[in-house]
């Protein structure tokens, strides 16, 4: 195994684990992928895996465009999402798509989340942006790939590195942040 990608899925493996160990997912619902630019793969949680079954050697990696280059499961339904964000947000390394109960619900009322206090504008400089809702025609067509181009939409003129969060209209959150591996920091 390429020692690369055995350093990633470790870390992409545990940031999924996270997820359930705070709260932050039901079911096997929620995911996080990590980049490595330099190797040009991305890490990503397999579709279905409940997350006290999760392993790195169960995480898929894929390529920017989506080819799978190693791993037995198929990787999350969410990863065109991914894709689209780190082909466009070129300043993140790890991305993190949830059904958190209160975060979705702001998202499926289609309105973004109010800086309410300092602990949010920490993180956030201003409110937690809402996306416009998909189109039909968007949603029966690569409906994955299209809630990443409705995320870059949205964030045109923004820096993402700046504002780490986007809420789906209808959907859900997407979290990402600059993050780098540490596990790579080290080659």
């Amino acid at each position: 195994m390429n020692k690369v990608y055995e350093q990633l899925k470790k870390a992409v493996c545990l940031a999924n684990v996270e997820l359930e160990l705070k709260k932050l997912v039901i079911c096997s619902w929620g995911n996080v992928s990590g980049i490595d630019r330099k190797a040009g793969v991305v890490a990503i949680k397999p579709s279905g895996v409940a997350y006290k079954d999760l392993t790195p050697d169960k995480i898929v990696i894929v390529s920017l465009d989506g080819k799978k280059i190693e791993g037995d499961l198929n990787p999350s339904s969410d990863t065109p999402t991914h894709l689209e964000l780190y082909r466009n947000f070129t300043d993140i390394g790890g991305g993190c798509h949830t059904h958190s109960c209160y975060a979705t619900m702001w998202a499926q009322a289609c309105r973004e989340l109010p800086c309410f206090g300092t602990t949010h504008a920490d993180y956030f400089y201003g409110a937690v942006p809402i996306t416009e809702q998909l189109t039909d025609e968007e949603i029966k067509t690569d409906y994955e790939l299209n809630t990443g181009k409705v995320i870059v939409r949205r964030f045109n003129g923004i820096k993402p590195i700046s504002m780490p969060a986007a809420l789906v209209a209808g959907h859900g959150p997407f979290t990402w942040g600059k993050r780098r591996w540490p596990a790579l920091n080290q080659r």
